[in-house]
């Protein structure tokens, strides 16, 4: 992990590389957040405290926040960290542009809604805006759907189809997985970016439209250009303009507000976080990212049974890890200082500290013997943990 990468934790040994931020909420409770590194930032820590706690005093007092008011599709664009932030402030000063653009990112971190956001800004917004999978069909199932065919061009080809590049003409075309498209495939898309021209399969007669291309990949294309496996020229084309879509990871801040807007939109009504549900969104890695957290919000809204609170349920995170603490610190995720934690809480903090009871207990102010009485309680052997 990086140096400048955040982690929930404990109080480390060494706290000249480490910053603090926490928050107390009305019944005492403390919540931690321990960032490592030497770039680490005191001000993200405090807006990710925030975000958690408005999250917890709307559960408290009943009344929903501004994300959960809102029941609109699920699909929009949320966040306000400083990489969302910054995203948007990129996507604001390209908007005239009608340049190609490069959409890079993990999968599941919401590249087509950038695409979308877009179009929807640019002159084109009143035009088609098209979108197609490149990895979802075979070759020549792929050509077809982009550049149409004509009719007797194979066997099924009982009448002439319009291709998606012609449906999209005069608008914006999302390509997304263009990684994965064959050697042919990038020589007649390299055309349209050059020329604005294609022949559809079987045709004779060359097709000429006005297309938007924007084109997203979860791959490295340097690496695949070095072994010749992406055309460079074709990279050169596509990335006019290039962005970045941050991780889920990287914006830790907007998972409250994207949870609370999943879970409200789910749900058809607003929605709140229980603690425990909280704190616990907070302490994941979400490989997955913004889709898997979506996931997990409608799992949590079909478990609810109909309550406008949702609950923590151990089932909701237990295929997904937690994020891992930098090499050669065992972090804990959200310490609750005077509270005792749950079983899975408690299970967690235990394995994060190697299972130190002396370091856990130190670090959630308790006495040795009271945190052997509690992790009685909660049937969890240290062996386990060892």
């Amino acid at each position: 992990m990086a140096a400048n990468s955040e982690v929930f934790g404990t109080k480390g040994d060494d706290e000249s590389a480490q910053k603090r931020a926490e928050t107390r909420l009305d019944d005492g409770t403390a919540m931690t957040l321990f960032l490592s590194g030497a770039g680490a930032s005191q001000e993200r820590a405090d807006q990710a405290l925030t975000a958690a706690r408005q999250v917890l005093e709307e559960g408290r007092s009943g009344g929903p926040s501004r994300a959960a008011k809102s029941t609109s599709s699920t699909r929009s664009m949320v966040g306000k960290s400083p990489a969302m932030q910054n995203l948007s402030k990129l996507l604001d000063r390209i908007r005239r542009t009608s340049a190609t653009v490069l959409i890079t990112g993990e999968n599941g971190t919401g590249k087509e809604l950038v695409a979308r956001r877009i179009h929807q800004d640019s002159d084109r917004s009143r035009k088609a805006f098209v979108a197609t999978n490149c990895s979802a069909l075979n070759d020549n199932l792929l050509e077809s759907e982009l550049f149409g065919h004509k009719r007797g061009a194979f066997t099924d080809a009982s009448t002439d189809k319009q291709g998606l590049f012609q449906v999209a003409d005069g608008g914006t075309f999302f390509m997304d997985e263009v990684g994965d498209m064959s050697a042919s495939l990038q020589v007649k898309l390299l055309r349209v970016l050059q020329e604005g021209a294609f022949m559809p399969v079987g045709g004779t007669k060359t097709s000429h439209v006005d297309v938007r291309v924007i084109a997203a990949t979860n791959r490295d294309l340097d690496v695949r250009v070095g072994r010749e496996e992406f055309r460079f020229d074709l990279l050169t084309r596509l990335r006019r303009l290039r962005i970045r879509v941050p991780p889920l990871r990287e914006r830790l801040e907007d998972v409250p507000l994207l949870a609370t807007r999943f879970a409200s939109a789910r749900a058809g009504r607003p929605v709140t976080l229980h603690r425990q549900l909280a704190f616990a969104l907070l302490e994941h890695a979400w490989p997955g990212n913004v889709r898997e957290l979506d996931a997990v919000m409608e799992r949590a809204v079909v478990l609810s049974g109909g309550e406008r609170q949702l609950r923590f349920d151990p089932s909701l995170l237990a295929t997904v890890p937690v994020r891992e603490a930098p090499r050669g610190r065992r972090a804990s995720p959200v310490v609750f200082a005077g509270v005792r934690p749950t079983p899975l809480e408690l299970g967690t903090l235990l394995r994060n500290q190697g299972g130190n009871v002396t370091h856990l207990a130190r670090e959630l102010g308790v006495a040795r013997h009271t945190l052997y009485r509690w992790l009685k309680e909660a049937d969890i052997a240290l062996d386990d943990f060892r």
